[in-house]
């Protein structure tokens, strides 16, 4: 058997980057994925397309997060999806919590409509996201929620963004204590500098800069983060829950 066989997970935000990364993953492992996607229905269907390639299972959801309706919607999408390509069996296994948005503001010009925007998307949602999905899993369930090294070192033009990833890492904290006597752990895993679609990526001696920042003189990769996520949603990890998940490099070791 594989490490995810007869599990179903759901990832936001996997269209792209660490959340793609981590899709394509645990459709590897044997999962049957729900690949969610805001806006580009086209990038979401390349991972879809790519974990059918490698003989997996999965469909993309979409859902705008951070607005009304939100939740319902991507379950909505997901239970759909779940009954279609699962024999009709409406579960899920593991959640992972990823799709996010930064500021980039300086404290002193950030306005309120920026913070809220970044609070509803960031920490809102995640939370009432778990809040459904936990009407869908069985005992022995994963969550982990995708957090930010920004919350243990700071960059003042992220103080925004840092705060509504700061609540991420008390869901973790508390719903790991509340959900262990049913054996589901929760876990947050903070990425560091990690090579994504922004055009700095390309510049390499932005990249050079940035790759300082690493005990390892280099920045990560998506699937240096999404190797760490796949652990903590295994049966590897069944000990481990309520875990700030160091995933920078190093980049917090001063």
């Amino acid at each position: 058997m594989s490490r995810f066989d007869n599990r179903t997970a759901l990832v936001t935000g996997s269209s792209r980057g660490i959340g793609r990364a981590t899709a394509e993953r645990l459709g590897a492992g044997g999962a049957l994925v729900a690949v969610h996607y805001a806006t580009n229905g086209d990038a979401a269907q390349e991972v879809v397309d790519t974990i059918l390639g490698n003989g997996g299972r999965a469909f993309a959801v979409q859902a705008e997060l951070g607005v009304p309706g939100d939740v319902d919607t991507l379950f909505a999408g997901l239970e759909a999806g779940l009954k279609t390509h699962n024999g009709g069996d409406v579960h899920l296994d593991i959640l992972i919590n990823n799709a996010g948005v930064m500021g980039g503001v300086p404290p002193e010009e950030t306005t309120p409509e920026q913070f809220d925007r970044l609070i509803a998307v960031n920490t809102k949602a995640p939370f009432f996201i778990i809040q459904r999905a936990l009407t869908l899993m069985p005992d022995g369930g994963r969550i982990i929620n995708i957090s930010t090294g920004l919350t243990k070192f700071a960059n003042p033009g992220e103080l925004a963004y840092a705060v509504s990833k700061g609540g991420v890492e008390m869901l973790a904290l508390h719903l790991a204590r509340h959900l262990g006597p049913r054996g589901i752990t929760v876990n947050s895993v903070a990425p560091g500098i990690t090579r994504n679609d922004n055009p700095v990526f390309g510049i390499p001696a932005a990249v050079e800069q940035m790759a300082q920042l690493s005990t390892f003189g280099r920045v990560g990769e998506p699937g240096d983060v999404a190797d760490v996520v796949a652990f903590l949603a295994s049966d590897e990890a069944r000990w481990i829950t309520g875990a700030f998940v160091d995933a920078t490099g190093g980049t917090l070791l001063g």
